[in-house]
């Protein structure tokens, strides 16, 4: 593969623990070269989990499901854009999108858990906080986007059925499910589907233009795509999980909807893919993550782990892995307890119990080395609102949540409270992409480590029975 797809982004993700090594609370310096031979094992195993899935078994008992097929995604879906061109999938993905700024105005995105996160994760941390509120020229041809089918709350599915009714403006439905069969996102795709069926009555053929499904290779989404008529069917690849399939079409169609460069995105996890499998422990962002929070858990009780995400668009982020970890890891009696905290909104709520409550946290911080363009908002003089701020007035707020940042670490420190920084050069398509993939990586790389099946989610199908038989005898 040339560079021009591939290698032209160099990993600049930054992990350090260093305020994880303190004496009686933390670790100490020598841990994580005691561990080190043990993560490269883990490390062996993920990527001959990956030749194995490549061969298509026999999958041992013990590693079935094998859905490895996510770690190398990005290369072979760059690898076939630069062969194939406008006939591969990210090609197919990009006419799509484009299509769909060019016709309508909004589109309604249905999905739950891994199916949505992702998506909504990228939209948050890369869109315009407000960008449902701005013309469609500040928007730059980007329709308005809503999430939907992630919930049974009716409220909010009635307010944007209520919305679309009294907007004459055309829309279209992404509706992403593997099979169909998840609840929330089927009925929703219903309610939705009738109103659009009503709209587009008097033109037959638009129903089937704007509803553009993202489903597996059979199931209840694909047959109903099929009798609509669907112009467009997405793949979700075969062993690609929900919660790691964020650079399938199930991240990339709406990221490129959004008008995201998808080949940056999708480089960036490129580029952590070859720092991982080459670079030792202690170079290593996805070892010396999984390194740090182990030994945290297992020597030191440190089974909460807090990813502290200074700002707010890095929040749904934070969401995205709570769910990766809690349903990856989270089984047989194992597995640590994820939280997202945003700061500095919640050391005004979580702050009391993380300086002075149970020392069971590791609180890694997520944030941003260099702020956007347009972030750098100075305080500024004001005729009346004096006293200390007018100190202050030559600050901006970058300033100042880096003031608090590194203020909040001292305090821990000086308490003896662990934290470890996870550090992204700017927030853009590659950095998300590094970040997206390494922390991927890290959950099936302790889930090898602790003897734990990081695939599959056996806990989640038992209360979807147990739904399905109380409203089949009610």
């Amino acid at each position: 593969m040339d560079a021009t797809t591939s290698d032209r982004v160099v990993s600049e993700l930054v992990y350090d623990p260093a305020g994880a090594m303190l004496p009686e609370t933390g670790l100490a310096p020598g841990d994580l070269a005691w561990l080190a031979a043990r993560l490269e094992a883990a490390r062996a195993e993920v990527l001959a989990d990956l030749e194995l899935w490549h061969r298509g078994g026999p999958i041992p008992a013990e590693k079935d499901p094998l859905d490895a097929g996510f770690i190398d995604l990005p290369e072979r879906l760059l690898e076939e854009y630069r062969t194939g061109g406008p006939t591969s999938l990210v090609g197919r993905l990009l006419q799509t999108a484009q299509r769909l700024r060019a016709e309508v105005d909004r589109v309604v995105i249905l999905g739950i858990g891994g199916s949505y996160m992702g998506p909504r994760a990228l939209f948050e941390a890369l869109c315009h906080p407000y960008h449902n509120e701005r013309t469609r020229q500040e928007r730059r041809g980007t329709p308005r986007l809503y999430f939907e089918g992630d919930n049974l709350d009716g409220s909010t599915v009635a307010a944007l059925l209520e919305m679309l009714r009294s907007d004459a403006g055309p829309w279209a439905l992404v509706v992403i499910s593997k099979s169909g069969d998840t609840l929330e996102t089927a009925v929703a795709f219903r309610v939705f589907l009738r109103l659009l069926q009503e709209q587009t009555a008097r033109q037959p053929a638009a129903l089937a233009e704007r509803v553009i499904p993202i489903t597996g290779e059979k199931g209840a989404l694909r047959q109903a795509a099929q009798a609509v008529g669907c112009r467009e069917i997405f793949p979700i690849p075969r062993g690609v999980a929900g919660r790691y399939s964020i650079f399938s079409a199930v991240g990339l169609l709406p990221a490129a909807i959004m008008g995201l460069d998808v080949v940056r995105l999708l480089e960036g996890a490129a580029a952590m893919n070859r720092r991982f499998r080459t670079a030792p422990p202690g170079q290593n962002p996805v070892l010396d993550y999984t390194g740090v929070a182990h030994l945290m858990e297992w020597r030191r009780g440190a089974a909460i782990r807090v990813l502290a995400t200074w700002g707010k668009r890095l929040e749904a982020v934070g969401l995205w892995y709570d769910q990766l970890l809690a349903e990856s890891l989270g089984k047989d009696g194992q597995g640590a307890t994820p939280i997202t905290a945003v700061n500095t909104r919640d050391l005004h709520s979580r702050a009391q119990q993380h300086q002075q409550g149970r020392r069971d946290k590791l609180i890694t911080n997520l944030y941003v080395a260099t702020p956007g363009p347009g972030d750098a908002i100075p305080i500024g003089p004001c005729d009346f609102n004096g006293g200390a701020l007018d100190a202050l007035a030559h600050k901006t707020f970058p300033e100042l949540l880096h003031a608090a940042l590194l203020g909040t670490n001292q305090a821990y420190r000086e308490d003896r409270r662990p934290t470890a920084d996870l550090r992204l050069p700017r927030l853009d398509e590659a950095a998300l992409g590094e970040l997206f993939q390494m922390l991927m990586l890290a959950t099936v790389v302790e889930g090898r480590l602790i003897g734990i099946n990081p695939y599959g989610q056996p806990g989640v199908e038992a209360y979807k029975r147990n739904m399905k038989a109380i409203l089949e005898a009610s």
